[in-house]
């Protein structure tokens, strides 16, 4: 018989969905403990929804699973949600782990009913958090994802002592950064507890990413002629300094009129639009709609440079996948970029509040293309080393198996 892994994650995220994906291919039964309301993700032995930390007020939610919300939230409510994410963001701090309380005696009695032979939370805030109620008996995992413990774990002394607790019960960490171990370990994960590096998805389904096609610039009015610079990081306020990334537009178009700056994820946000139309970009840039991955990777594929202007972060999957699609990372100047970014060598590095430096940084990337060869064969070999799943998958399940008698 299969071993059963429980997952607890965010269903309607790639990064989840990809995990699910990973560990089925390795031959395992997983089930889901989805905080966020979703669909029903294929091949599950089991699903259910604790939707924690105000994650029915999220514009993404979707109804599904066995206790799918009571209604769709209307559209206005939506996009206010959008409008004061960064309000709402701290408030989140406060009372998302408030809600902790009321699901852990729910959580606890699913654990038991799911009898998993282990569960993995896939990021601390807010899962890994719930993951604390884990029963004793139960081998206990949990991720860092991003900027958990750059950013989120100090939001509020909840924040704080919540992610102390999740650190201190784990069996065992995973995580996407060296960075993030290190810091695990201030933050009082034991010396003991066994730890693996590997990319938060599990690992890029590289024949997946190489057949990708149908990106179709002229659905969007984007010109063929031009360059491209892709900024599909959406709004993550905080981390990723979208501001900066529009005020450095002007100054790339002197030096380079003919580029197209192209933002996935930010079609109907009123700050970016807002942000447009301060800087007068209506011609030069495109903001579109959250792609399909297949269109995502082709529109990687076709683009010059890939920007990620981020002061915390993890290791996105948006630059790895940008790395095996040939796209020129120019990204923030922090530790964990610098655990894959040699500057000159595969990409550059710059200060993420700077527009000067970051559009000098993108008219170099543009008016270099032996560089930006040289970059993309570099950057293929180091995904294929560490980050496809032909590398991540046999590391992934010798990890479980540490756990699992």
């Amino acid at each position: 018989m299969s071993n059963h892994i429980l997952l607890v994650a965010d269903g309607r995220s790639p990064t989840a969905l990809s995990w699910i994906a990973n560990l089925q291919a390795l031959g395992y039964d997983v089930s889901l403990v989805s905080t966020f309301p979703c669909k029903l993700p294929a091949g599950l032995r089991m699903f259910y929804i604790l939707p924690i930390a105000l994650s029915r007020l999220s514009s993404g939610s979707t109804s599904g699973g066995q206790h799918p919300p009571s209604s769709h939230m209307p559209s206005l409510i939506q996009k206010m949600v959008r409008r004061f994410a960064p309000t709402l963001q701290s408030l989140r701090y406060i009372i998302g782990p408030l809600t902790l309380f009321r699901f852990a005696l729910t959580y606890r009695r699913l654990v038991k009913r799911i009898n998993p032979d282990l569960v993995h939370a896939l990021r601390i805030p807010f899962e890994g958090m719930l993951g604390s109620y884990t029963p004793a008996g139960f081998p206990f995992l949990a991720s860092t994802w991003g900027n958990d413990l750059t950013l989120h774990a100090d939001g509020s002394c909840l924040m704080r002592a919540f992610t102390k607790r999740c650190l201190q019960r784990v069996d065992g960490l995973t995580a996407d950064t060296q960075r993030d171990i290190r810091l695990a370990r201030e933050w009082g994960l034991p010396m003991t507890v066994p730890s693996l590096v590997v990319p938060g998805s599990g690992g890029l389904d590289l024949d997946a990413i190489t057949a990708a096609e149908g990106f179709d610039p002229s659905v969007y009015g984007i010109p063929t002629a031009s360059d491209w610079v892709v900024n599909p990081r959406g709004l993550r306020p905080g981390s990723v300094h979208q501001d900066v990334f529009f005020a450095a537009i002007p100054a790339v178009l002197a030096e380079r009129s003919n580029t197209c700056f192209i933002c996935p994820s930010l079609a109907g946000n009123a700050q970016a639009q807002a942000w447009v139309e301060q800087f007068n970009l209506q011609q030069s840039t495109h903001l579109l709609p959250k792609l399909p991955q297949p269109l995502l990777w082709s529109l990687l594929k076709r683009s010059q440079v890939f920007v990620s202007p981020s002061s915390h972060d993890g290791t996105p999957n948006s630059l790895l996948e940008a790395m095996a699609c040939g796209s020129f990372p120019v990204v923030g100047d922090i530790e964990s970029m610098r655990e894959w970014i040699t500057p000159g060598v595969n990409g550059l590095l710059v200060d993420p509040l700077n527009p000067q430096q970051l559009a000098t940084a993108i008219c170099q990337a543009l008016d270099d293309p032996n560089l930006r060869q040289t970059a993309a064969d570099h950057n293929l070999a180091l995904v294929n080393q560490r980050a496809a799943q032909s590398a991540t998958q046999p590391k992934i399940d010798a990890f479980y198996r540490l756990f699992i008698s």
